[in-house]
């Protein structure tokens, strides 16, 4: 952590704006439509006579010289990989439990702004989850997942919104027979560890300001409680709880089936 403080001159990566953004490579309908009236109340928007760069200035996405910084391109950018070429995430459906032997049956790139990668996410989880029917010898038929939508849900926002946007490498988000994997760019930063990891008191942020927009366009309820919630989604389905690996440069979860 303090190697990154260091490198950055104590401004977090997603504050920092890169050479050439202007506010142009900003998808300004979507901030006055979304974005501004989550982030403001309404009487405040009603009375101030703010323009679009003074507004953008208030909530921390343009650096003092008035450029869009890392998070702003997250987070309403046209084209995000323009200057961050690892924004993205490669999802893969495998019909078995290897990569090796098993056949390729979906695979996308989710780029874009996060609020439409995180909306696909949702749509993939739900088509990729398989419900099994059963039927008792009385009573109502019951309806159960393998996977609990839920805990990828929450696994997949909590890699965005944690990983390390520096590296090229994209969010990898692996989907076999039996579990879904994944790998996330960037270890653990901070003051979270391997052994408080998870806990709503050891929450730590590499991208603050992306937190903070990521909880204004409704993708983040309440800060530090994602895992958690993901581990009483596998619980009250049956499945075990999420693995995780921790490794320098990496964080990797697991969530396996239903058993």
């Amino acid at each position: 952590m303090l190697t990154e403080r260091r490198q950055s001159g104590d401004v977090p990566f997603d504050q920092r704006s890169p050479v050439g953004a202007t506010i142009e490579d900003l998808d300004l309908r979507t901030f006055e439509a979304a974005y501004l009236p989550n982030a403001v109340a309404p009487e405040v928007l009603a009375e101030n006579g703010r323009t679009r760069t003074q507004q953008l200035s208030a909530l921390h996405l343009l650096d003092p010289l008035g450029r869009p910084n890392h998070a702003a391109l997250l987070l309403l950018g046209l084209d995000p990989r323009r200057w961050l070429p690892g924004a993205y995430l490669q999802f893969v459906r495998f019909d078995g439990t290897d990569m090796v032997d098993s056949q390729v049956i979906d695979q996308r790139e989710l780029s874009g702004p996060l609020h439409e990668v995180l909306a696909e996410v949702d749509v993939l989880t739900k088509l990729h989850v398989r419900t099994a029917l059963k039927i008792p010898d009385s009573g109502a038929e019951i309806r159960r997942e393998d996977i609990p939508i839920l805990a990828v849900q929450q696994l997949v926002r909590n890699a965005v919104l944690h990983r390390s946007y520096e590296s090229y490498t994209p969010i990898r988000w692996y989907w076999f027979a039996d579990r879904v994997e994944i790998h996330s760019p960037g270890g653990l930063f901070g003051r979270v560890n391997a052994e408080n990891f998870g806990k709503p008191y050891a929450t730590d942020y590499r991208n603050p300001r992306l937190a903070e927009g990521l909880k204004v366009l409704g993708f983040v309820q309440r800060f530090g409680v994602g895992v958690e919630l993901a581990r009483k989604a596998c619980r009250e389905l049956g499945c075990p709880p999420p693995e995780f690996q921790f490794e320098a440069s990496s964080v990797l979860v697991i969530v396996r089936a239903a058993r």
